[in-house]
């Protein structure tokens, strides 16, 4: 079986939604578009323009409950739709300080109230809120993600791991050794720079936002508590899922 792109996932707001996409332009140097591009501040964050350390956000490590939502982008209008289990849908623009207080109300509903209360939206004036301050997106390897549900010993969902790009078609853990070297997604070439250490919001199950598997723990039996790589786009173009992916021999 050749390798192929089996996913595209962004998350326009930080740790709480995930939206599936079909196709996405990759610009060199340039994040996933819209993911990450905004997040909660919380009345604990530091004063900042630009990027900040996930700590000044709301977390789905601090709160579970926030992995379970959902969410739709309008590109065009810039509206953000979020559905949670609990707290119900919420449409809303981030860009628009009026919506910001149904926002927080609507978090209110999952957001425990002895964890720093929620202020409102950050968006950096020229990063995206991921976890590192570098141009770079996520990518996971979904038969990375079976050997650690066999480890666990029950079915995950892949979006535990709130990745950008999911590959089909390799071997486990075959992302690793792609560190600092070049892969192919369709017209597109990317640099890959390191592996990505994970914390315990994977452990909260994307369905209930309770954490139900030791996905830590499963990771720790092949000596560390990574899974996925991060790369950079270095020549752009329209990838699709279902697109070749060629990876180095």
């Amino acid at each position: 079986m050749s390798n192929a792109l089996a996913h595209i996932w962004r998350h326009p707001l930080k740790a709480i939604g995930r939206e599936a996409l079909d196709k996405v332009l990759l610009t060199p140097g340039e994040w996933l578009p819209c993911d990450r591009l905004w997040a909660v501040a919380h009345d604990r964050t530091k004063p900042g323009t630009g990027w900040l350390p996930k700590a000044n956000f709301l977390r789905g490590v601090t709160e579970p409950a926030l992995m379970a939502a959902t969410a739709h982008l309008d590109d065009v209008t810039g509206t953000l739709t979020l559905d949670h289990p609990e707290a119900g849908q919420i449409e809303f623009e981030p860009d628009n300080p009026e919506d910001t207080p149904g926002l927080l109300d609507w978090l209110s509903r999952i957001w425990p109230s002895d964890l720093p209360s929620p202020t409102g939206i950050y968006r950096a004036a020229d990063a995206r809120l991921t976890d590192v301050p570098d141009p770079w997106l996520s990518i996971n390897n979904l038969s990375t993600h079976r050997a650690v549900e066999q480890r666990v010993g029950k079915e995950l969902s892949i979006h535990r791991w709130r990745g950008n790009l999911w590959i089909d078609g390799l071997g486990p853990w075959q992302e690793f050794e792609w560190v600092g070297k070049t892969i192919q997604i369709g017209p597109t070439t990317l640099t890959v720079h390191q592996p990505i250490t994970r914390c315990k919001a994977t452990m909260a199950n994307p369905e209930t936002g309770r954490r139900d598997a030791d996905t830590l723990a499963a990771l720790r039996t092949w000596d560390h508590q990574d899974f996925g790589v991060y790369a950079e786009v270095i020549e752009g173009g329209d990838i699709s899922v279902g697109d070749t992916v060629k990876v180095p021999a």
